[in-house]
C-alpha cells in the first residue's frame, strides 16, 4: 500500500499522508488494525461488568426454583419476556452498586461474622451445634471447596450490609402501626347485585371484521417456534475401564494419603471477646486491652461462662457462655488459631489480638487425632480409585469431544465416529422446553442461542451433571408462523362477541351506578334488572363468601358521606358486572392485636420500609454511576 502511495503522490503531500499513517500506528498499536475486541457484558456498572454467564446463571437458578415450587402451574414463557430479563438485569445492577458502595464506605464482613453465619446454617449442625464433619460432607456433596463456599457466603453477606443498616435505621412509630392496623382491620357494610349477562348490541360478525381483528392481534394466533436436536453424550457411568488397581497400588495410595484417614485434632473452646474499634487510636486500644487483661486475670474454668455472659461482646456466643464448640486447625483466624493450639487442656489464655478485638480463650477439652487402619478404609480406597479412573476417562473423552466438535462446527459425525458415540435426537420442542434433555434449562438456552440456532454451529460442551455432558446441534427448525385465519375464525368471532357483550355490560352498569347515585332505590333497581340484591355486613379484606372483584371494589369505593351510601361497579369477567353500594365503614379494633403481634408487625414494617429506602438508595447510586446495558445480549 505504501509503495502505491509513493507512486501516486510526490513531494510534501506524500510526507503528510505517510506521517499520519505512522503516527496512527504508533499511537494505537499496529495490532489494532488486525484484531478487534468485542464486549460481552450484559451490563456494566462503573468499572464492574455483569457477564452473560452471571445473567444466564441467575435466570436458570430462578427458573429451577419456580419450576420446583409451582409444578404444573409453572409458565416457562415468562422467562423469555423482555420485561422479565430487564428485571433480572436491574437486580444484578443493584447488587453491584451495593457492593461498590461497600468498598467506598469501607464496610466489610468480618471473619467472625462469616464464621457465625456459616455455623448457623442448619444443614451444617448436629443437635443444634455446628459440626465440622457435616460441614465438609455437605460441601463435598455439592462439589464446593470450603474456600469457594466461604467466598460465596461473604459476597452474599456483603450485599446485605447496606440494606440491613438502612432497615436498622428506619423509624416506625406506634402511630404508624395504629394507622396500618386501622386500615387492615377495617370493616364495611355493603350491598351488591350481579347483572345478567347481556346480549351483544350486534350479534353479526362479518368476514371483514374477523380479518381486521386477526391482523390487529396476530401475535395471539401463532404456531410457536419449534426445533429438534441431534446430540452426542459422554457419561462416566457408561464408560468402562480395562484396569483395576492392585493391592499394592491401594496400599501405596493409603500411605500417600494417610493424613486423610486421621481424625483431625479438635479442641472444645469458649472465648470472651472485647471489641476494638476499626482504626482505633492507641488510647482506645489500651482501654480494650486493660479490660481484657482484667477479665483474663479474674477468669477461671468455674466462672468463665458467667464472665462471658456478663462481659463478652461477641453476640453470637455470649448467651451460650462464650461456647464456640469443637474447632479444628484452620477454622478460625491465624492469631486465635495459634493461641488455641498453644494451650493445654483447662488453660485460659492471656488476651489475644485479632481483627475483631481481644479474645480470652478457655480450652475446655481436646480430642486427639487417630488414624484408621488400612483394612478399615480399603473398600473406600478401591471405590475412590475406580471413581477417579472413571473421572479421568470421562475428562479425556469429554475433552476430545469438545475439541472435535469445535474443529468441525457444522457436524457431529467426526466426533461421533472418532469416539464411537451414538448420535441421538429429540422430538420437536419450543422455548418452554420438552422432555428429557430438552427440559434442561442449559440445553434450551444453548439450542435457541444465536450461535447454535442462527449460525448453525455445534454447541459448546453442556454439563448435565458432574460427569455427564452433551454437545448439541439443531436438526430441524420450524419458525413461529401465523395460524391460518380459517383455522381460528370461530375463536375470533367469539372473541369479538365477548368484547361487545363486555362493553354492553359496562355501559349498563355505569348507567345504573349513575341512577343510584342520584337517589334511586337499590332494591327497586335490582328487581327491575331481574338481579338478586345481597347484603353483607362487617366484611373484611379477606372474605370467602364475597366475589373477589366485589371485595376489592368495596375497599376502593369512597366512604359514605353524611350517611349516604357510595356506589360503584366492577367486572366479574366474561361480560358479567356487579353493582355495589358501600353503606358503612368502621375502623379496626386495635385491642385485638396482642403485644407480640404488634412487635411482629413492627419488624415486618421495618423490613418493608427498609426495602423502599434501600431501593431509593440504589436509585441514587445508579443516578451517580455510569451504567451501560447491552439489550442485544440479554
Amino acid at each position: 500500500m505504501l509503495q502505491s502511495l509513493r507512486d501516486k503522490i510526490h513531494g510534501w503531500p506524500a510526507i503528510i499522508v505517510l506521517g499520519i499513517a505512522v503516527f496512527a500506528m504508533s499511537f494505537f498499536g499496529i495490532e489494532g488494525y488486525f484484531s478487534s475486541q468485542a464486549d460481552t457484558f450484559v451490563a456494566k456498572v462503573g468499572k464492574r461488568e455483569i457477564s452473560q454467564q452471571q445473567f444466564q446463571d441467575t435466570i436458570n437458578r430462578i427458573r429451577q426454583q419456580q419450576r420446583a415450587q409451582m409444578g404444573d402451574r409453572f409458565d416457562p414463557s415468562a422467562f423469555d419476556k423482555p420485561e422479565f430479563k430487564q428485571q433480572i438485569v436491574d437486580q444484578l445492577i443493584g447488587q453491584q452498586l451495593l457492593l461498590q458502595a461497600n468498598d467506598d464506605l469501607g464496610m466489610r464482613v468480618s471473619d467472625q461474622a462469616l464464621r457465625e453465619a456459616i455455623a448457623a446454617i442448619p444443614s451444617f449442625q448436629v443437635d443444634g451445634k455446628f459440626d465440622p464433619d457435616m460441614y465438609r460432607a455437605a460441601l463435598a456433596s455439592s462439589g464446593m471447596t470450603p474456600d469457594a463456599f466461604q467466598d460465596s457466603m461473604r459476597t452474599s453477606l456483603q450485599s446485605n450490609l447496606l440494606p440491613d443498616a438502612i432497615s436498622g435505621s428506619t423509624i416506625v412509630t406506634n402511630a404508624d402501626i395504629d394507622r396500618y392496623l386501622d386500615v387492615k382491620l377495617q370493616r364495611r357494610d355493603i350491598r351488591y347485585f350481579v347483572l345478567p349477562r347481556p346480549a351483544p348490541a350486534d350479534s353479526q360478525v362479518t368476514d371483514a371484521q374477523v380479518q381486521d381483528y386477526y391482523k390487529a392481534h396476530q401475535s395471539d394466533y401463532m404456531n410457536p417456534e419449534q426445533l429438534s436436536l441431534k446430540y452426542i453424550e459422554v457419561n462416566a457411568a457408561n464408560l468402562k475401564s480395562d484396569t483395576q488397581p492392585s493391592e499394592d497400588e491401594l496400599k501405596k495410595r493409603y500411605q500417600d494419603e494417610i493424613q486423610r484417614f486421621g481424625m483431625p485434632e479438635e479442641r472444645e473452646v469458649s472465648h470472651i471477646l472485647i471489641n476494638v474499634p476499626k482504626n482505633a487510636t492507641p488510647a482506645q486500644q489500651k482501654i480494650a486491652l486493660d479490660k481484657a487483661e482484667k477479665i483474663a486475670a479474674e477468669a477461671t474454668p468455674d466462672n468463665f461462662a458467667k464472665l462471658a455472659q456478663q462481659d463478652s461482646e461477641d453476640l453470637g456466643s455470649k448467651l451460650q457462655g462464650g461456647d464456640l464448640g469443637w474447632l479444628q486447625k484452620g477454622v478460625t483466624n491465624p492469631a486465635f488459631d495459634s493461641a488455641m493450639f498453644a494451650l493445654q487442656k483447662g488453660q485460659i489464655s492471656k488476651p489475644v489480638l485479632s481483627d475483631e478485638g481481644y479474645h480470652i480463650i478457655w480450652l475446655r477439652d481436646v480430642h486427639s487425632g487417630q488414624t484408621k487402619p488400612y483394612a478399615e478404609v480399603r473398600d473406600q480406597l478401591l471405590k475412590e480409585a475406580v471413581t477417579a479412573d472413571h473421572d479421568r476417562l470421562y475428562s479425556d473423552v469429554a475433552g476430545k469431544m469438545t475439541d472435535l466438535t469445535s474443529q468441525n462446527p457444522g457436524s457431529l459425525e467426526p466426533a461421533a465416529q472418532a469416539l464411537q458415540l451414538q448420535i441421538k435426537d429429540t422430538p420437536l420442542f419450543g422455548r418452554d422446553g420438552g422432555k428429557d434433555i430438552a427440559a434442561n434449562p442449559k440445553v434450551i438456552a444453548a439450542a435457541f442461542s444465536n450461535d447454535v440456532l442462527v449460525s448453525g454451529n455445534n454447541s459448546s460442551l453442556i454439563d448435565l451433571a458432574k460427569t455427564d455432558s452433551i454437545v448439541i446441534r439443531v436438526d430441524k427448525h420450524i419458525p413461529a408462523s401465523p395460524r391460518p385465519v380459517a383455522e381460528v375464525r370461530d375463536a375470533i368471532t367469539q372473541k369479538i362477541l365477548d368484547e361487545r357483550i363486555a362493553e354492553a355490560a359496562q355501559q349498563k352498569a355505569d348507567v345504573l351506578v349513575e341512577r343510584l347515585s342520584k337517589g334511586e332505590d337499590m332494591a327497586t333497581v335490582a328487581k327491575a334488572e331481574h338481579a338478586h340484591l345481597q347484603t353483607v355486613n362487617q366484611i373484611q379484606r379477606v372474605q370467602e363468601d364475597v366475589p373477589a372483584p366485589v371485595l376489592t371494589q368495596a375497599y376502593v369505593t369512597p366512604h359514605p358521606v353524611g350517611g349516604k351510601a357510595q356506589y360503584g361497579d366492577v367486572s366479574l369477567g366474561q361480560g358479567n358486572y356487579a353493582v355495589l353500594a358501600v353503606d358503612k365503614v368502621e375502623g379496626g379494633d386495635l385491642s385485638k392485636f396482642t403485644a407480640d403481634e404488634r412487635q411482629q408487625l413492627y419488624r415486618q414494617m421495618m423490613q418493608a420500609y427498609g426495602g423502599v429506602e434501600t431501593q431509593g438508595y440504589i436509585d441514587m447510586l445508579k443516578a451517580n454511576t455510569k451504567v451501560e446495558i447491552a439489550k442485544d445480549r440479554m
